[in-house]
């Protein structure tokens, strides 16, 4: 993609590397599809990064709006099906 995922500039290199892992994931559940355990697994360890819900909302928005993905939609799909599972949004 060529656009620039949203970050903290205060975040170390290996939290930005994570974070940016996560925004790739969900990239994937929208193009190729994502086994949930593996996203399930990528998105906390986003959360202990960006622990705020008011954070989280603000750099997933920005996420969504320059590339057209919604984090919420995909972790939302991720939570609710079964351990194993493939996920694709369509």
């Amino acid at each position: 993609m060529e656009y620039q995922y949203p970050i903290d500039y205060h975040w170390s290199t290996d939290e930005i590397v994570d974070v940016i892992k996560f925004y790739e994931a969900i990239e994937r559940a929208y193009e190729k599809g994502i086994i949930r355990d593996e996203l399930m697994n990528i998105y906390r360890r986003f959360k202990e990064i960006v622990p705020s819900k008011a954070e989280e909302k603000t750099l997933c928005g920005e996420f969504e709006e320059i590339s057209g993905y919604s984090s919420y939609r995909a972790i939302k799909k991720a939570k609710e099906a079964a351990p194993g599972d493939r996920i694709i949004i369509k």
